[in-house]
């Protein structure tokens, strides 16, 4: 009897061959399994940063209109849908290949309460939607003054602990 190793990976490897078989089945006339990476929603990528007055998101949208760009604020969530569309209405027989997705598309964030829903903004430039989230005033950083008896005044920035 011989004792032959367990390997995981080769398990692994047996079903990934399984169900790139099982996709070529399904779709006929495909040369590859990653074609199918290329269909799905439109999810556009955000960036989200913040400074001592704002939250800040950048989303890339290119190719769709402004007009096509939805920005709302509801209950401490900023919501944004859109909408891709296919540029020339041909028939898709024409095309040899179709790898950019299309479609619409929202995405949700949920807005921390320092964020003053009443002071977004919202501007759209080269296929990038950047949204400014105004903080409120209390959320700020303030400078408080510390005085001791008989000792000269130090300044600490509150928040930050240290003397100024």
């Amino acid at each position: 009897m011989a004792i032959t190793r367990w390997d995981p990976f080769r398990e692994l490897s047996t079903l990934q061959n399984q169900m790139s078989r099982l996709f070529q089945e399904v779709a006929p006339g495909r040369s590859s399994g990653d074609e199918f990476l290329t269909t799905g929603t439109f999810v556009p990528p955000v960036d989200i940063y913040e400074d001592e007055h704002n939250i800040t998101l950048k989303l890339e949208v290119p190719g769709i209109s402004e007009n096509d760009i939805d920005v709302r604020v509801q209950d401490h969530t900023l919501v944004v849908r859109g909408e891709r569309k296919l540029e020339n209405e041909e028939n898709k027989e024409n095309f040899h290949r179709i790898e950019r997705v299309y479609g619409s598309f929202q995405r949700s964030f949920m807005l921390p309460q320092t964020v003053d829903t009443n002071n977004v903004n919202a501007e759209y430039n080269n296929g990038v939607l950047t949204i400014r989230l105004a903080k409120r005033a209390e959320a700020k950083p303030k400078q408080v003054k510390v005085t001791a008896a008989g000792t000269q005044s130090k300044t600490i920035e509150a928040g930050k602990g240290k003397a100024a």
